[in-house]
C-alpha cells in the first residue's frame, strides 16, 4: 500500500535525524508509568511501532520480557542499540506475526496514526488476537481525526505522512474489539511535554473513561492527543 511504503521509508531515511530529537526531547513517559502501574506484573509486553526503541521500548525493557516491532528496518536497527534486552522485528501490526494469546499487555505510542484509516480496526483486531484473556492495551490517537503528508519533515528533505482516525472512532473501534475502556488521557503535544515535568503525571489530564475527548472546548485545544487504557475480558 502507498501509505505504508511512504511510512517505512521516511523512516528508514530519516532514522537518524529522528532518532537525535527523541533524544534531545526527552519525550515524557508519564502516561506509561501511569499504565504500568495498574498492571500485574507482565510477563511479556508488545511496543507496536517502538522506532528506535527509545523512550518506551526502553523502559518496558527494564521490568519485563519486551517485544518490540515496527515496520522500518532502520528503526529496528537502532532500536537493538537503544534497548538490548529487548526482542525486535521487523513487522506490519495489521498482520501481527504472533501467536493469539501471547502477550499480558500491548503498547502503541503514536504508531497508529501512521497506519492507513482503512486498517485501523484490524490493527486493534490484531492487538485483541495476541493479548491473553484480562489483557491490557495502552494506545494513543489523535483528539480529532486528521490525515495529511509533510513532503519535508524535520527539515530533513523526507515525505511522512499521517491518518489519524480521532478519539471518538477509534473508541468505537477499540469496543469493536473486545475491548473495554478503563481510563482516558488528554495529553499536550510532543513539543509542550518537552517544557513540562510529568515525572509523576499530574500534568496530564485523566478523562472521563466514557467519553472520548475532553469535556469542553478549552480541554479539547489543551489536549491534542489520547491515550486509551483498555482490557480484554477475563476469560
Amino acid at each position: 500500500m502507498v501509505e505504508k511504503d511512504a511510512v517505512r521509508r521516511g523512516y528508514d531515511d530519516l532514522a537518524a535525524t529522528y532518532d537525535a530529537q527523541r533524544d534531545r526531547a526527552g519525550h515524557s513517559v508519564a502516561i506509561l508509568e501511569a499504565f504500568l502501574d495498574t498492571l500485574d506484573d507482565p510477563d511479556r509486553v508488545l511496543d507496536a511501532g517502538c522506532g528506535g526503541g527509545r523512550p518506551v521500548l526502553r523502559r518496558l525493557a527494564e521490568s519485563t520480557e519486551a517485544v518490540g516491532l515496527d515496520i522500518s528496518a532502520e528503526q529496528v536497527r537502532l532500536a537493538r542499540e537503544h534497548a538490548p534486552a529487548a526482542a525486535l522485528l521487523q513487522g506490519d501490526m495489521t498482520r501481527l506475526p504472533f501467536a493469539a494469546d501471547s502477550f499480558d499487555a500491548v503498547v502503541a505510542y503514536w504508531s497508529l496514526i501512521h497506519v492507513p484509516e482503512a486498517d485501523h480496526q484490524a490493527v486493534l483486531d490484531e492487538f485483541a488476537k495476541v493479548l491473553r484473556p484480562g489483557g491490557r492495551a495502552l494506545v494513543c490517537e489523535a483528539a480529532e481525526p486528521w490525515n495529511g503528508e509533510n513532503p519535508d519533515w524535520l527539515d530533513a528533505g523526507v515525505e511522512m505522512q499521517w491518518n489519524m482516525a480521532g478519539a471518538e472512532v477509534t473508541r468505537d473501534q477499540l469496543l469493536a474489539a473486545g475491548f473495554e475502556v478503563e481510563n482516558v488521557w488528554g495529553a499536550p503535544t510532543a513539543l509542550e511535554w518537552d517544557r513540562q515535568e510529568h515525572a509523576d503525571g499530574g500534568d496530564l489530564e485523566l478523562l472521563d473513561a466514557g467519553e472520548a475527548d475532553a469535556d469542553d472546548d478549552e480541554d479539547e485545544d489543551e489536549s491534542p492527543w489520547t491515550f486509551f487504557a483498555v482490557r480484554l475480558p477475563d476469560a
